[in-house]
């Protein structure tokens, strides 16, 4: 991590898990655990939609931050299941992951929908946590460059310089994703800073310069600080881990003090 070019952000990705007794719970644990980070790196659980305003209601006053966990780009039409950018402001969300892997995955998300889904958020004021990331075969195949060069290219298509600096870009092995398995800290540094070579291809140094880009292939409390330690890596999507407060808190603090 680098805190004096760039924000240091830990980012819970909840998937679908919690009920909104869960979810408020949880929250609850975490408030003043991760109390002490507050001015010094930037807190964020990403909920289900169902949970958002049990989040914002629980979180108000403290320094964690809402997120959600997809937007769709159109302002509203025939969309059934979809959510829009400006429903989500409307309820005091901050941040939003898009192209996740297993959205990617599961429900057919490409580059494309990935860009337009970006750009709607930044239109709203939204802040887009943007997943990229290789396939164990494309990884085996020597061409994870190749990929993520490519999805840098068109999952920011049309952002802006001066958008880009409300873009969070988190590095997400797929295949480290819910296997358990991590990218050793030596392999995640070799991509994150390859990504902010490619932002500073398509902008400058000092854009790219200012980008956070996290970690988020299994992440843990017994790897993060490992992770964190490097300089292009400026803070973690969590998964499983951000479901348990004592976990999520211990990653928190390892890039407090990082």
């Amino acid at each position: 991590m680098n805190k004096s070019l760039r924000k240091a952000i830990i980012a819970g990705n909840w998937k679908m898990n919690k009920t909104r007794p869960e979810a408020k719970e949880l929250l609850e644990a975490i408030k003043p655990l991760v109390a002490n980070a507050e001015g010094k790196i930037e807190v964020i659980a990403c909920v289900p939609f169902t949970n958002l305003e049990t989040a914002i209601n629980t979180t108000a006053g403290s320094n964690v931050k809402v997120g959600a966990e997809n937007v769709h780009f159109e302002k509203s039409g025939a969309f059934t299941g979809e959510i829009s950018a400006d429903m989500l402001t409307e309820l005091g969300v901050e941040y939003v992951v898009i192209g996740h892997s297993e959205r990617r995955q599961y429900f057919g998300e490409t580059d494309e929908t990935v860009n337009k889904r970006t750009l709607a958020a930044l239109e709203a004021g939204l802040k887009p946590i943007v997943c990229v990331g290789e396939l164990k075969w494309e990884r085996q195949c020597n061409i994870t460059e190749e990929v993520i060069a490519r999805q840098i290219k068109l999952d920011l298509w049309d952002v802006t310089a001066e958008q880009v600096k409300n873009v969070v870009i988190a590095y997400e092995p797929v295949w480290a994703i819910g296997t358990g398995l991590t990218a050793t800290p030596d392999q995640a540094q070799e991509v994150c800073a390859f990504i902010r070579a490619q932002l500073a291809k398509k902008y400058d140094q000092a854009t790219a310069d200012a980008v956070t880009i996290q970690y988020g292939g299994s992440m843990n409390a017994g790897n993060a600080a490992e992770l964190l330690a490097q300089p292009d890596i400026d803070g973690g999507l969590i998964g499983g881990a951000s479901l348990k407060a004592a976990d999520f808190n211990t990653i928190v603090q390892a890039a407090v003090n990082g």
